[in-house]
């Protein structure tokens, strides 16, 4: 061998160990940096006319385990979806409180204790109904119950309006990445083209899918020509030749009939849309998938149980107060329930309205046959016809009944009225004493008359016999019989339909808050073990990638030594052939 292929061979051999200890060197310095994979400098001999003429760095790579990398972007997407669940159950949880008397960590009341204590203030009144003090315990604990219920409500629509912002800042997220994937596919083809490596921008590209994918699930390949081309799982381009904006507008203002319907551009959710294409149910899973189950079917459960809970409460407490009247009786009541003149009259029996003075005495009265009139108008014509009341539907479409005379009042004794296709009495269908207003969780309240003390609490009863003498009390108060019917109703079995994924059950409201709060705290703590387990899947697989593709500092330091030692073995070379050269002149020269 000449010397010349000699020195050829050493410095191509130093040159190949020169890039590989600058390799080596790059992972050890960046072993901790996320998404690096450990790099390789290939190399391969050069042989020319048969004979071995020294080494060539042929390239940098890193090997990264295709199956194992879907694996883990699968097992992200199901991490991010799991993470944002909890997080929202968790808050969830927090709104309902405990029904532990114990548990320090909520305010000390649930739902369940609200009306627990409403039972408590009732029992307290029935042993002395006339005390004022008594009654205003009653009406400040129902008022309790009525704002537990309206606060969790809102702060149910709160959470929703809460992951619709989050949706929105999320794909904000994923417009970024996926603008970052289509750019890191140009540069990818460029420097491939150039000859150079493509390792750290393919690790760079890698990272940012995996940063999608936490956000929402997709599908992926690497096409032909080097690009990494993004789907949703039906099919829809957000990564080919170019990045496609995804697109989506927060709602300004969430409430329970704020919705999002497909197709629909009423108001609303928006549809989250790439192209003009809605691919807002194609999105099940990351960050955006769980956000998106939480808006439109977890919270509007939570918030139908509730509203379930609401209704039968002021079901209860309004079948009982309408059969009631306040002591003195009210100049004047109007009604709940929205009618027109010439709506038709379905009902049957009788019904008393009186007039009566400060002091329950009668001023006059009349029974009033309901089967005789078809329509609510000729309904308000027979009150008007009743000396010293004067009836209308009202502007809002409300059964309205006043006292003419300043200082007397208007009762009403249901008797055997029947009205409407749930045979409510006579003052319940219009909601003429009604001790609870609203529809909803999100509006339930106690009677502002009642709340602020300008009507008393309805603890009187219209004297029932068959004929009233004026002058006569047919009016008063004291009676523990209407204190004990709310206390019955509000303790009582009813029956509660299946709403929110509740099956449906029997029991008193106490015993259907707690199942509400139950079944929060059950899913909660779902969440959490489901957290847990996907958090568990994502680290073994992101372990299982690091110690296939990662940067292992043992075997890179062992390796760098080694280079450095053929380095050194490689100047040595050098420096023999040029000492042998030198000898070679002198031995020429002399």
């Amino acid at each position: 061998m000449s010397l010349d292929i000699a020195r050829s061979i050493a410095f191509s051999g130093l040159s190949a160990t020169s890039v590989q200890i600058s390799v080596t060197s790059s992972n050890i310095s960046n072993a901790d940096t996320t998404g690096y994979t450990e790099k390789t400098a290939n190399q391969s001999s050069s042989v020319t006319n048969g004979v071995g003429t020294g080494v060539t760095v042929t390239g940098i790579t890193s090997t990264v385990d295709k199956l194992l990398l879907k694996s883990l972007i699968s097992a992200t997407s199901d991490l991010g979806s799991a993470d944002t669940t909890n997080t929202y159950l968790t808050s969830l949880e927090k709104l309902y409180g405990s029904t532990s008397s114990t548990d320090s960590s909520s305010t000390g009341t649930s739902l369940a204790n609200s009306i627990a204590s409403l039972e408590s203030a009732l029992s307290s009144l029935a042993s002395t109904p006339s005390s004022a003090s008594l009654q205003s315990n009653v009406v400040s604990a129902l008022d309790d119950v009525a704002s537990q219920l309206r606060e969790t409500s809102s702060s149910i629509q709160k959470l929703r309006s809460n992951a619709d912002q989050d949706i929105s800042s999320s794909i904000d997220d994923v417009n970024t990445d996926l603008q970052q994937i289509s750019d890191l596919n140009a540069q990818i083809k460029q420097t491939a083209a150039s000859g150079q490596s493509t390792a750290d921008l393919e690790d760079q590209r890698n990272t940012a899918l995996q940063d999608l994918a936490s956000k929402m699930n997709v599908s992926y390949f690497t096409a032909s020509n080097g690009d990494l081309q993004i789907y949703t799982k039906s099919g829809q381009a957000l990564v080919d030749s170019s990045a496609h904006t995804i697109s989506y507008t927060a709602a300004a203002n969430v409430t329970a009939a704020t919705t999002y319907t497909a197709g629909s551009s009423s108001s609303g959710f928006s549809a989250i849309t790439v192209n003009g294409v809605d691919i807002t149910s194609q999105i099940t899973g990351g960050d955006i998938g769980s956000l998106i189950t939480l808006r439109d079917t977890t919270l509007p459960a939570a918030q139908s149980q509730l509203d379930q809970l609401a209704q039968q409460l002021a079901s209860a407490m309004n079948s009982v107060s309408n059969s009631a009247s306040a002591v003195p009786a009210p100049t004047s009541l109007t009604g709940t329930t929205s009618v027109t003149s010439s709506t038709a009259l379905s009902a049957t029996g009788s019904v008393r309205l009186a007039v009566t003075d400060q002091s329950g005495s009668l001023v006059s009265y009349s029974d009033l046959d309901l089967s005789s009139y078809s329509t609510i108008g000729d309904l308000v014509t027979a009150i008007n016809g009743i000396s010293g009341l004067s009836a209308a539907v009202d502007a809002d479409g409300h059964l309205a009944i006043t006292a003419t005379g300043s200082s007397n009042g208007v009762a009403i004794n249901e008797m055997t009225s029947s009205m409407g296709s749930s045979g409510e009495g006579f003052s319940e269908y219009f909601g003429l004493n009604d001790l609870v207003t609203g529809t909803s969780a999100a509006d339930i309240a106690v009677n502002g008359k009642i709340l602020s003390g300008t009507n008393e609490l309805q603890l009187g009863t219209l004297d029932s016999s068959s004929s009233l003498t004026v002058g006569s009390t047919v009016l008063s108060s004291g009676s523990a019989t209407v204190v004990n019917a709310f206390y019955d109703a509000l303790t009582g079995s009813r029956t509660f339909a299946t709403t929110g994924g509740l099956a449906a059950t029997t029991g008193s409201l106490a015993d259907y808050a707690s199942a509400i709060v139950a079944e929060v705290a059950s899913k909660a703590s779902q969440a959490s073990t489901n957290y847990t387990a996907k958090e568990t899947t994502q680290s073994t697989y992101a372990s299982s990638l690091s110690s296939q593709s990662g940067v292992n500092l043992d075997e890179e330091s062992a390796k760098l030594s080694t280079l450095q030692n053929k380095y050194t073995a490689a100047s040595a070379l050098i420096q023999a052939i040029n000492t042998m050269y030198s000898a070679l002149l002198s031995a020429v020269q002399s």
